[in-house]
């Protein structure tokens, strides 16, 4: 399997002024540099894969999806505008050679009601119907959309490993399937192996992320039968670490980041690095 590690452990948003991140990935010894599409405006496609190339790095695309970018809003200029953004995403996948956008691209993250059993029916069906469109875009151009589901605090819709594959079957696009986060699995999945083996081979990304959010391998995860799991799913896809910057104050505050959990980012990328390498090697 290949390692990589998202932008989002050192800065937010990506740009042609963060690119020696590039570097930094390959010198810890990564594999992939995951980047995550906060403002298209400031991915510079050309200027990130001469990078990428110059390194030997691959990458994976990750989506940001904010109140304006809601796929399953009842307002139609919201829904709309999150279908552009996520084709624009499968674009710059396109371009950067990446096979996967990634996200919770279903709903706004932080969008948490008590809704009825019509009013969330409906929710389901304008997600479908975003998705479907957003789907055919990118399964023209050969790019796969992985929706993952979040825990309780951060959404009221996809939760569990259940309702994603429910939610991918009845879009009905054989290019869309599951990111599955071990962070959200250890909130909400009864058995975070079992709900790997239930997603099968419907993974299509995957996120190493332990229980407090910190350096994998630190925390209360059972990072063994994730690891049987995954080989018992046939998953041979990247696997992500994926961690956030406390002193990126708008980002803190969206994941509830209140104290440290490591020394410094670097820190967290290649103690993580260096367990899950022998986890999975």
């Amino acid at each position: 399997m290949k390692i990589g590690a998202s932008t989002f452990i050192w800065v937010s948003p990506f740009s042609n002024h963060t690119l020696d991140l590039v570097e930094k990935a390959r010198e810890l010894g990564f594999d992939i540099l995951e980047i995550c599409v906060e403002d298209p405006k400031t991915i510079d496609s050309k200027s990130i894969l001469s990078r990428l190339e110059k390194n030997g790095l691959e990458t994976t695309i990750c989506g940001a999806f904010g109140p304006d970018r809601d796929a399953s809003s009842e307002d139609t200029t919201v829904r709309d505008q999150a279908i552009r953004y996520i084709k624009t995403c499968v674009d710059i996948a396109q371009q950067l050679n990446s096979r996967v956008v990634a996200g919770p691209m279903y709903s706004a993250v932080g969008k948490t009601r008590l809704l009825s059993p019509s009013e969330k029916e409906q929710q389901w069906q304008w997600a479908i119907d975003s998705l479907r469109k957003a789907g055919d875009y990118a399964g023209e151009r050969n790019v796969r959309l992985a929706l993952e589901p979040l825990n309780r605090f951060e959404t009221d819709f996809i939760n569990t490993v259940e309702q994603g594959l429910e939610l991918a079957d009845r879009v009905g696009n054989s290019n869309i399937g599951l990111l599955l986060d071990t962070f959200h699995m250890n909130v909400e999945e009864k058995d975070s192996g079992e709900a790997i083996r239930q997603a099968g081979a419907g993974i299509f990304h995957f996120h190493a992320c332990e229980n407090d959010r910190g350096t994998p391998g630190t925390g209360q995860v059972n990072w063994n039968a994730v690891k049987g799991a995954l080989r018992d799913a046939g998953y041979e896809g990247p696997v992500v670490i994926e961690a956030f910057n406390r002193d990126i104050k708008e980002i803190a505050r969206a994941v509830a980041l209140w104290r440290p959990l490591a020394a410094s980012p670097d820190s967290l990328a290649s103690e993580g690095l260096r367990f899950l390498r022998e986890l999975l090697e």
